[in-house]
């Protein structure tokens, strides 16, 4: 059936930097099937500036939502006030009951989604998630884009950010940061759980090998990983610590990306970051704990992924239900070293 050339499509977004990452594939397809389409993609606030980087989506809109929010009443008003955009299609990538609500309430004719949390009465294109077809998280959004009979996609392009280099200028200056030619990017936060996250020595154990390489080294993060940064620093050889940028708490999103898009390799936990790295063509290694890299891997070519075969792993638990660690404290800092220098010259 072809495409409506003025197609106007909603699509309720992640709530999570690396999901809504990762969802830029879908955007891809959209536009590829028919480039006249108008995408609109709903989000929070602090995911939202990740979608200034698509040049396929042509608008954003602000959730005004948080993580876990319900407020059954304000998803009410934002659905009846979409209703004069005469939206034709909404596609919903969580796979919440709540996440459905808005487009339910627009009234949008068709509403497209994954099947949870008994939300098939909201959704009339409910597709029911099979493992087994759908390995990976980004095959579920582009999957979205087709019809429900077309299969799991075989092939769909990989997130592709588009950063402008007058925008990095500026951050670079209003940061007062020096660059070099290699630059180690290392990204310690974990938002999801500590039983994500590499040990601080660790990375401080990392950091002090690349330095003594002649490496700069940038320390990413949100002001919620003040406290592993810290800890990092403070293991840091006094001697080359002039070659450390703590950025950790310091940049927004957007100027997160920008500066990612001058690193020479990153070494990152599971998280946001390491999807932002990906799409932006960096090479990576990537270091996996309770979760897999079977689901969600980065989608870059030049990819190296540490994750141990411990019995216990993948437990996708946001705490140790043992309190050990292993799956994570078994990947050690001269082997994650080695990957860069293989990445840094391939």
């Amino acid at each position: 059936m072809a495409e409506k050339s003025n197609e106007k499509i909603l699509v309720i977004g992640p709530a999570w930097v690396g999901d809504m990452v990762m969802s830029q594939s879908l955007y891809r397809i959209l536009k590829e099937k028919n480039p006249d389409c108008q995408i609109t993609v709903m989000a929070p606030n602090w995911v939202r500036p990740l979608l200034e980087y698509m040049p396929e989506v042509d608008e954003s809109l602000e959730s005004g939502l948080k993580h876990g929010d319900l407020k059954l009443g304000l998803r009410r008003r934002i659905g009846q006030s979409l209703k004069t955009r005469n939206f034709s299609k909404a596609i919903i990538l969580p796979q919440s009951f709540k996440s459905a609500l808005i487009p339910w309430h627009a009234g949008i004719p068709e509403r497209v989604g994954w099947r949870g949390e008994w939300r098939n009465l909201l959704l009339n294109d409910c597709r029911k998630p099979q493992d087994s077809l759908y390995p990976l998280m980004v095959q579920r959004f582009a999957a979205l884009a087709y019809p429900l009979d077309n299969g799991p996609p075989e092939e769909f392009p990989n997130p592709k950010l588009a950063v402008h280099q007058e925008n990095v200028t500026r951050t670079i200056s209003s940061l007062n940061i020096e660059s070099s030619d290699n630059i180690l990017a290392i990204c310690p936060g974990a938002e999801f759980g500590k039983a994500k996250q590499w040990p601080a020595n660790y990375f401080a154990e990392l950091a002090n090998l690349a330095l003594n390489q002649n490496w700069q080294v940038w320390i990413f993060g949100s002001a919620n990983d003040s406290e592993i940064a810290e800890s990092i620093l403070n293991s840091i050889d006094g001697k080359v610590l002039d070659r450390v940028v703590n950025l950790v708490g310091r940049t927004s999103l957007a100027q997160a990306i920008e500066l990612m898009s001058l690193v020479s390799v990153v070494v990152s936990n599971d998280s946001g970051l390491m999807h932002v790295a990906a799409a932006l063509g960096k090479p990576i290694v990537g270091l996996y704990g309770s979760t897999s890299p079977h689901f969600t891997p980065p989608l870059a070519e030049k990819v190296k992924l540490f994750a141990t075969n411990i019995e216990c792993r993948p437990c996708f638990k946001r705490e140790c239900p043992y309190g050990h660690l292993l799956c994570l404290k078994e990947i050690k800092p001269e082997d994650v070293k080695e990957a860069v220098n293989l990445l840094s010259v391939s």
